[in-house]
């Protein structure tokens, strides 16, 4: 077992569900911009391919122009926060339960996403995390989204762990895998309640597969007795 001091956990797909409403925010905000039948599906494999990343960046990539993928991230904003507000998006099983117990053995606990400021902190609002939490990053707040290294480290620096081998980053997505080996994290590992299958998590060199977030309670040394 490692010792770890910071947890980075991804929101959507590995501590929070929102059964599917990311990739129907997604959907909605792309067939507002009334692109061509082949296109909308092209961009739509390339959001598939790309969950977990920055949201305003996958627009960037996907549309090409500036006006265009800022107007586009707001459909998805807006279209994700009334998904909230309308009690869409609830705790995954046990996630709040694995925060607490991480907290309570030493371990500072970030939650990282690709969403904006603004919905992370609703969706945090709305499950009443604003305590139970160290940190909540987006990418805004860290400079690069997934597939960089900044979000679990920017949490690192600013919960004042240690050095990268008592760093945890856990998530849905080949994305976060990436991000967390970039990020030379000491565990470094896909759940399996979000968008992948273990076959992508594999294909995406994950060095550990869970099925839910609660599972990486014994891959984490601490002065708590995990029963």
């Amino acid at each position: 077992m490692t010792r770890i001091t910071v947890a980075c956990l991804d929101m959507a797909g590995t501590t929070v569900a929102d059964d599917g409403v990311v990739l129907e925010a997604f959907g909605a905000a792309i067939a507002a911009q009334d692109l061509p039948v082949a296109a909308y599906h092209r961009a739509m494999t390339d959001v598939r391919s790309s969950m977990g990343q920055s949201k305003i960046e996958v627009f960037r990539r996907i549309l090409g122009d500036e006006e265009t993928a800022q107007q586009a991230n707001k459909a998805f904003e807006d279209h994700y926060a009334a998904a909230v507000r309308g009690g869409q998006v609830s705790a995954m099983p046990g996630a709040a339960d694995t925060i607490r117990r991480l907290r309570d053995a030493g371990v500072r606990v970030c939650l990282a996403t690709g969403f904006s400021p603004a919905t992370r902190d609703a969706i945090i609002g709305r499950l009443g995390w604003g305590g139970l939490i160290d940190l909540a990053l987006s990418p805004a707040d860290a400079g690069r989204g997934r597939p960089w290294p900044d979000l679990p480290l920017t949490a690192l620096l600013r919960l004042r762990g240690g050095a990268v081998s008592e760093l945890a980053v856990a998530g849905d997505t080949g994305s976060d895998i990436e991000s967390g080996q970039r990020a030379g994290a000491a565990i470094v590992a896909g759940v399996l309640t979000g968008a992948s299958t273990r076959a992508d998590l594999e294909q995406a060199g994950a060095p550990l597969i869970l099925d839910t977030i609660a599972d990486i309670l014994p891959y984490i040394d601490s002065a708590a007795s995990w029963p």
